[in-house]
């Protein structure tokens, strides 16, 4: 047997001394599982693990380093960029059994949490205390905290909220060299650099990340929700930018097309208008009277571009009802097409029927069927491709067209990602937006925290930004 092979039977029985033999996977069809995410590449995987405490996160991160393993983190694998996508033979230590809720402290608002809580349920458990993670991405019912702090995921309330970085106050990691530090504190505004937020977003790159202190919001006392139609894109755009500019910041302005539409009404049957252009999801929050009087504002805005409809929630069973329509877009385009893609840039707003007129005309020329959701009110973009992918030369097409979307939207003004993340997708296309001394900026920051290139090697950073960069394949092939 050669040393690969060798390689690879050394990882297995050291793995297995530090998890133990039920949680680490290596036959080839779990290797298989795992060896993608939400998105269309895959890649090889060596062997993976599924850790309950930081101390064998360390474990495994020194086993993988000791043999020369590059180690990929991964939460529940609705990524849609590639983060958590091995390029060569790796360590996956799956994160989603550090599930516990540590501790909540009701006055101070925050709460330690493991990085494989899972979004919706973190909120769900914090109910009763009128409390709740702001951070809502649409696979919020099955994707983790962890991976949200990998990714800087948003959320079609973080329009007023913020990001994930916005509610991440301290995270615990684990170094590329085995060593468990804190970086941030429960301190508004700590003394020194702010390492917390050079963490949330790094994709794993920085180190492994296996304690959250989260900043918690309260519920708040009163909400209106608007499902508002438009005969026309043009209307439901500058809708949003109207509002925005009489001073009223939405807790979440979600607009979708009339594809998009139709899938979901076929999919929930939450009573969305399916013969509308667009349709504009708005939503205010706060004490009663200034809810009311923003709804208002809301309402006499829209019909004056044009809306041919407004709804009001009457009750939290419907806007629960109108906000499923919402968060079921993805998994309601399945009834066109087995697979989509899925891609997330962010445009100003001024130029958001610039570019979706664009981006209709890149998927037309590609022969493509293209669905449009996205937040509106920040700008970030979602077209999404629904195809086939097992006919041929179909996923080349869907990848191409995608980098035409994503140069459209530059060319706009805009950037590549609000809060799927750089990965492997878009690595390439980061010379768009940065300059080389960014780029080379970037990697010293990286390589500050491993120099080894051993977490998530080959991923946000393109090849050439720095000295950082090695030959694919430079750690020892690893096979199952």
């Amino acid at each position: 047997m050669g040393a690969p092979y060798s390689r690879s039977m050394d990882l297995i029985a050291e793995l297995q001394d530090v998890v133990g033999p039920d949680r680490l996977r290596h036959h080839p069809l779990d290797l298989h599982v795992f060896s993608r995410d939400a998105g269309v590449t895959a890649g090889p995987v060596a062997a993976v693990v599924f850790p309950e405490t930081t101390d064998e996160v360390a474990g495994c991160i020194r086993v993988a380093a000791r043999l020369g393993v590059p180690v990929v983190t991964r939460g529940a694998g609705t990524g849609l960029a590639g983060g958590a996508v091995p390029t060569e033979p790796s360590l996956l230590i799956v994160m989603t059994k550090m599930d516990a809720v540590e501790s909540v402290d009701t006055v101070g608002r925050t709460a330690w949490v493991g990085p494989g809580v899972i979004n919706l349920d973190l909120s769900r458990r914090l109910d009763h205390l009128g409390l709740h993670f702001a951070p809502d991405p649409s696979s919020q019912q099955s994707c983790t905290v962890g991976g949200n702090v990998g990714t800087n995921a948003g959320g079609p309330h973080c329009l007023a909220d913020g990001t994930t970085t916005a509610h991440v106050l301290a995270v615990e990691i684990v170094t590329a060299d085995g060593e468990v530090t804190v970086v941030g504190g429960e301190a508004p505004d700590p003394i020194g650099l702010d390492l917390r937020a050079v963490v949330v977003g790094s994709e794993g790159t920085i180190g492994v990340v296996t304690r959250i202190l989260v900043r918690l919001t309260e519920n708040p006392p009163s909400v209106r929700t608007l499902l508002v139609a438009f005969p026309d894109i043009a209307g439901a755009a500058g809708t949003v930018s109207d509002i925005i500019a009489a001073g009223v910041v939405p807790a979440a302005l979600e607009m979708m097309d009339n594809p998009m539409v139709r899938a979901v009404e076929n999919y929930v049957h939450a009573g969305y208008p399916v013969d509308a252009a667009a349709v504009l999801l708005a939503e205010v929050v706060g004490f009663a009277d200034g809810v009311t009087a923003e709804a208002e504002l809301i309402e006499g805005i829209a019909r004056r571009r044009g809306a041919t409809d407004v709804r009001i929630a009457a009750d939290d069973e419907e806007r629960e009802l109108i906000w499923k329509g919402r968060k079921s877009a993805f998994g309601a385009v399945a009834q066109n097409a087995p697979d989509y893609y899925l891609h997330d840039t962010v445009v100003p707003r001024t130029k958001l029927v610039d570019v979706l007129t664009a981006v209709y005309e890149i998927g037309e020329r590609h022969g493509l069927t293209l669905l449009n959701v996205f937040h509106a009110g920040d700008g970030n973009l979602h077209p999404l491709v629904s195809f086939d992918a097992e006919k041929p030369g179909m996923t080349e097409r869907v990848v191409a067209a995608a980098k035409e979307m994503v140069e459209v939207s530059v060319d706009a003004g805009g950037t590549l990602s609000g809060e799927h993340g750089i990965g492997l997708e878009k690595r390439d296309l980061m010379g768009s937006v940065f300059s080389d001394i960014d780029l080379d900026a970037q990697a010293r920051l990286r390589d500050a925290f491993d120099s080894s290139g051993l977490l998530n090697p080959d991923k946000v950073l393109p090849e050439g930004s720095r000295c950082f960069d090695r030959a694919p394949g430079a750690f020892a092939a690893v096979g199952p």
